[in-house]
């Protein structure tokens, strides 16, 4: 077969992942599809997968991603006449801690919301299921009798053969050595065998993704690590309907393979491989045995399965697989490469994900956006710095064993730390901050008394911060704290055409010069894609404020969505300006202290924007507030920040101002009902579901993208809605993905929780799904409980704020 000229998509890959994005591609109608392996089919990680695939991830979203690969490998064999091996075996996991068995059952109690069968089961009864099993220490098992194994390299050939009736056209032994762009756009690829031209370039290539994304100056944060298991000679009691077995506490586990049983590990520290490149000839290709690393997991295999002792090893197998910066796969369109799309990073479970994750990245690709929200493996969620080996080497070596680690409540990674930090950390350090990272930046999670260590201590109760939390709370509430807020993302938005472009993408109206408006910029399908302020500073100057977390996915957006030619300007700010969140009733007191700016209501209302003097420097102050207190978001250019806070803590003894961490920030905000971009609102929601159309303008003289959808949704019954909820028992906690019950039938689940200490329970929200509607009246007949693990704890719900529902003490 002779290479083309021209194709409408080339993929770069041909591991499962590439097969799999390239046969979905055909069922979707575009016929013009080419695949290029440099070079065989399956000779990078594919081939020396173990082949587990189970039908329930990490969340709601990527449950669907997995159900869909169970479902098509389930029929792949009688669609293509290619034997793949797939049988639904079942899978046992087991728990022999406390904490483990209650991230188990609270993982369970998600899982059945989402029709993942997933059965509590005893000790004896695991053991009857995985009769090899010593369950002496076992406390608890899941049976989970959907799961399932197949033969990798046949469900590769499968996809390759229904691709190829699908008119797809694959090439093996055909190596990329160019990607062509013009005008921030893919064109094509080179190759040795000739050039083709193409509108999209889809990066599947592995553990070779990350250079392939290099050549385009698009980062892709994944690093090869060696990966381990041992296959042992023919073994009694291993048949071929053996189910899966996990041990997650000793990080190992088993299948069956042929008669024999496969067991391997997912280290807590990995062995990074081929920092420096991978060699060009690695094809099918194993790695040095390395017994004295797997040791102590080999040591956790005798002990779960003592009868190992008294069979041989057949294969001691050592083969590279890659991993990401956070664990999670990689995928969607760069942002900074028009129709360069990735699918890559899916830290040996690729087969797991390649059926869910091949559909989802075709339909990306043909409709322009994901099929539904998938924010966890988007690119864009991704920074620059986390692509440099001196950051992806020490982290990797983390991550490769999260997988079986604990997953515990606002858990922290040890590696490739300190990479950002804001001017006034050193003084945080000072008042016993106890730093937390997001997207590289530290910032304070809570701050510990002097003699107590500001250590995290994790726990599914009341963590060793606690109770230093409640008292940070306390103090915003009745008196007035402090927050670091200088990760908020900043931009600046400039141009004759500012404001009818911002005014196009946000659905508030944000043209009042000197004000802050809360707002969010939605798709044409009416459902929010960025959550963020925007502030009109001048005719021709707008501040525009999101999440650090969110900011290459929202500046993306703008760039891709304001109109052809028009002048407008995306700059990024946020590196120049250091914040100071000032919140609490005393907070007015302690800033006229500094500053000579009259800070009445009269002269300075809610949701104003002035320049201010802040001691000897010039600061933007906002009048808005993440907590719903009386306060002020001050922004000071990073020269001044380090003075600005060493003064604002001098005024401040008087009044007894206190730091407070994130933490209590994101309790404050519960109790509020505050929306989180990423948890209680996203691209699924619209914002009547999510109780934010009073933000929309329907009127203003620019109708915002989306309008037509919002408008349509005006008077319409809505059957899913954002319910705030608070746990009648005050000690239970939850922490998100807690199903919701009413009346005694599952009806969602929750997005974000956290603590009321002005309550003294928990809460959280979560959307509501009734087919007959959502409303006040249905909220208030209904019994609510929350399941909390193996427990249903009845709650209390709203639909307004549980605390100052109606706003005031923003404008006291």
């Amino acid at each position: 077969m002779t290479l083309p000229s021209q194709a409408r998509v080339v993929i770069i890959g041909g591991g499962i992942v590439g097969c799999s994005i390239a046969y979905h591609l055909t069922k979707l109608g575009w016929k013009d599809v080419v695949l290029l392996e440099r070079k065989k089919l399956t000779s990078g990680t594919t081939w020396h997968a173990a082949g587990i695939v189970v039908d329930s991830l990490a969340n709601a979203n990527l449950t669907r991603l997995a159900k869909h690969s169970v479902k098509l490998y389930s029929n792949l064999e009688a669609e293509t006449g290619q034997a793949t091996g797939f049988v639904r075996s079942g899978s046992v996991s087991v728990a022999t801690t406390s904490e483990r068995w209650e991230e188990m059952l609270r993982r369970v109690a998600l899982q059945r919301t989402l029709d993942v069968v997933a059965d509590v089961i005893t000790p004896s009864e695991a053991k009857q299921k995985w009769p090899l099993l010593n369950v002496e220490d076992v406390i608890g098992a899941i049976w989970y009798p959907n799961d399932g194994k197949c033969n990798p390299t046949d469900v590769t050939m499968a996809l390759v053969k229904g691709a190829r009736m699908g008119g797809a056209r694959i090439f093996e032994d055909t190596k990329v050595d160019r990607i062509l762009t013009e005008n921030g756009r893919v064109t094509g690829v080179e190759t040795e065998q000739g050039t083709i031209t193409c509108e999209y370039v889809v990066n599947c290539g592995g553990m070779w993704a990350r250079s392939i994304g290099e050549q385009v100056g698009v980062d892709i944060p994944l690093q090869a690590c060696e990966h381990f298991y041992i296959v042992t000679e023919p073994m009694d009691g291993v048949t071929a309907d053996l189910p899966m077995m996990r041990d997650p506490e000793k990080g190992i586990y088993f299948k069956e393979d042929t008669g024999k049983l496969l067991f391997g590990a997912f280290e807590r520290r990995a062995k990074p491989w081929a920092v420096d490149g991978i060699p060009d000839n690695f094809c099918f290709d194993e790695l040095p045995e390395d017994f004295d690393h797997f040791a102590p997991y080999m040591e956790g295999a005798l002990h779960r399965v003592p009868s190992l002792e008294t069979v041989g090893i057949r294969k001691f197998f050592n083969g590279p697989e890659s991993f990401t910066a956070d664990h999670k796969p990689v995928m969607g369109e760069a942002p900074n490469l028009k129709n360069f799309y990735v699918a890559a990073g899916f830290n040996s479970s690729g087969i797991q994900w390649g059926g869910g994750a091949g559909w989802a990245l075709a339909q990306w690709i043909v409709d322009g956006e994901p099929p539904f929200d998938l924010w966890d493996v988007d690119i864009r969620r991704l920074f620059p710095f986390q692509n440099k080996k001196s950051f992806l080497v020490p982290r990797v070596e983390e991550t490769l064993g999260l997988i079986f680690q604990m997953h515990w409540p606002n858990r922290q990674f040890e590696t490739s730390r300190g990479i950002k930090r804001s001017p006034f950390y050193s003084k945080e350090q000072e008042l016993g901050a106890c730093f937390g990272e997001v997207a590289g930046y530290e910032r304070p999670s809570w701050y510990a008394p002097k003699g107590v260590k500001p250590i995290d201590e994790y726990s599914y109760g009341r963590q060793n911060w606690f109770e230093y939390c409640r008292e940070e709370c306390q103090s915003v509430r009745n008196n007035v704290g402090f927050f670091d807020q200088s990760v908020l993302a900043k931009f600046m938005v400039t141009g004759k055409d500012a404001e009818r472009e911002l005014q196009r993408l946000s659905c508030a109206d944000i043209g009042r010069t000197g004000r802050a408006t809360y707002t969010q910029w939605l798709n044409p399908k009416g459902r929010i894609e960025a959550d963020l302020t925007v502030t009109k500073l001048a005719d021709e100057g707008f501040l525009v404020v999101t999440a650090l977390a969110t900011s290459i996915r929202d500046a993306h957006y703008f760039r891709n969505h304001i109109t052809p030619g028009a002048d407008a300007t995306l700059e990024d700010i946020s590196n120049k300006y250091a914040v100071i969140g000032l919140m609490g009733p005393n907070s007015r007191a302690v800033l006229s202290k500094l500053t000579s700016a009259d800070l009445s209501n009269e002269q300075f209302p809610f949701g104003s924007a002035k320049e201010i003097d802040f001691g000897w420097a010039t600061a933007l102050a906002l009048r808005i507030s993440y907590v719903g207190e009386l306060g002020w978001e001050i922004y000071l250019p990073n020269e001044f920040a380090a003075g600005a806070l060493e003064l604002l803590l001098q005024v401040g003894k008087e009044f007894d101002l206190r730091p407070a961490g994130m933490n209590a920030l994101n309790y404050l905000r519960l109790e509020k009902a505050y929306r989180h971009w990423g948890h209680d609102i996203g691209p699924d929601e619209t914002p009547a579901e999510a109780g934010l159309s009073f933000l929309c303008a329907m009127d203003k003289a620019t109708p915002f993208i989306g309008r037509d959808a919002v408008a349509s949704e005006k008077g319409k019954r809505l059957t899913k809605r954002l319910v705030q909820f608070a746990l009648q028992d005050p000690e239970p906690l939850i922490y998100h993905n807690e199903p919701i019950f009413m009346n005694s039938i599952n009806v969602g689940h929750i997005t974000s929780a956290g603590y009321s200490f002005s309550s003294n329970r928990a809460i959280g929200m979560g959307y509501v799904h009734h087919a007959d509607g959502v409303d006040q009246s249905l909220i208030d007949g209904a019994r609510f409980e929350i399941q909390v693990a193996d427990k249903k704890v009845p709650a209390s719900a709203s639909l307004r704020a549980l605390y100052d529902p109606k706003g005031e003490r923003l404008k006291m």
